[in-house]
């Protein structure tokens, strides 16, 4: 198949983190993930690191990258590129969600903490 339909971010199981796979392996993907988030006042993804590039799509809310000792700010209309292996967080700076669309350029995605041991995700990839 070649059109699926959007899905919206729903409760994913990672507190204040909503999430929707919109393409990934389930679509027989192997070379390319995007996921759409909803990150909520305050929440945070977790410190982590990917094996593969990922680029971050900002379309609303204000966030904070912190990557190599450094917080980096960034918002709506603007990409953030994370190299692979970089230890990083994003975090909502702001007071309304953090709405963002992430692309990996691998399907699945394997996502690990700074000591290396493999987060495993509650949704699919």
């Amino acid at each position: 198949m070649y059109i699926f339909n959007e899905q919206q971010p729903a409760a994913s199981g990672i507190a204040g983190i909503d999430h929707a796979t919109l393409a990934g392996s389930r679509h027989g993907l192997k070379g390319l993930s995007v996921w759409k988030q909803s990150v909520s006042p305050g929440s945070a993804t977790p410190p982590h690191r990917h094996d593969c590039e990922e680029v971050v799509l900002c379309s609303g809310g204000d966030g904070e990258l912190h990557i190599d000792g450094k917080t980096v700010r960034f918002g709506a209309g603007q990409t953030v590129v994370i190299p692979p292996n970089v230890d990083h967080q994003i975090i909502n700076a702001g007071k309304e969600a953090l709405d963002i669309v992430a692309v990996f350029s691998v399907s699945p995605v394997v996502v690990h903490l700074p000591d290396g041991d493999e987060i495993v995700l509650p949704w699919e990839t």
